[in-house]
């Protein structure tokens, strides 16, 4: 598994409370620029229309090789999931607070895949609160380290 690009702020901004992988319906030249690691993940979301499964504001940077055909950076592109969980998600969504945001994309076995995440949004207090408790674990960990030193 080659990991082409990962959405960092999203574990900070966001709860997960479930992942899905999904497949990606992609052009020639958008694959190339994948395998380049020429992808944005930032500020992107997906959302369910009409059945499907769409993934909004991904930039994915034009191929340099590329001629006419090159393709659209910011493009709605189609996520491919089961027809049965594309609807258990339009549930999900629905409740209040709950989106559906990209993770991670990655090759596996030669297909581009995208681990999308249900996640609901963090309060500030919320974020005050995870990097106060990264802080101290850091501190422990520096504390035992240096106590295991002598």
């Amino acid at each position: 598994m080659k990991i082409v690009s990962e959405n960092r702020k999203a574990r900070h901004e966001y709860h997960i409370l479930e992942t899905y992988e999904a497949g990606i319906a992609l052009t020639g030249t958008e694959v190339k620029s994948l395998r380049i690691g020429r992808a944005n993940l930032q500020d992107s979301y997906a959302r369910v229309e009409n059945a499907e499964l769409l993934l909004y504001n991904m930039h994915i940077s034009p191929y340099d090789q590329g001629n006419r055909f090159n393709h659209e950076p910011k493009r709605t592109r189609r996520l491919l999931l089961h027809k049965n969980e594309i609807m258990r998600l339009l549930g999900k969504t629905r409740e209040k607070g709950l989106a559906l945001i990209p993770l991670k994309i990655y090759f596996k076995n030669g297909w581009a895949k995208i681990e999308l995440a249900l996640a609901k949004g963090k309060k500030l207090y919320d974020r005050r609160e995870d990097m106060a408790a990264r802080d101290a674990k850091r501190e422990i960990e520096r504390a035992v380290k240096e106590r295991m030193r002598i």
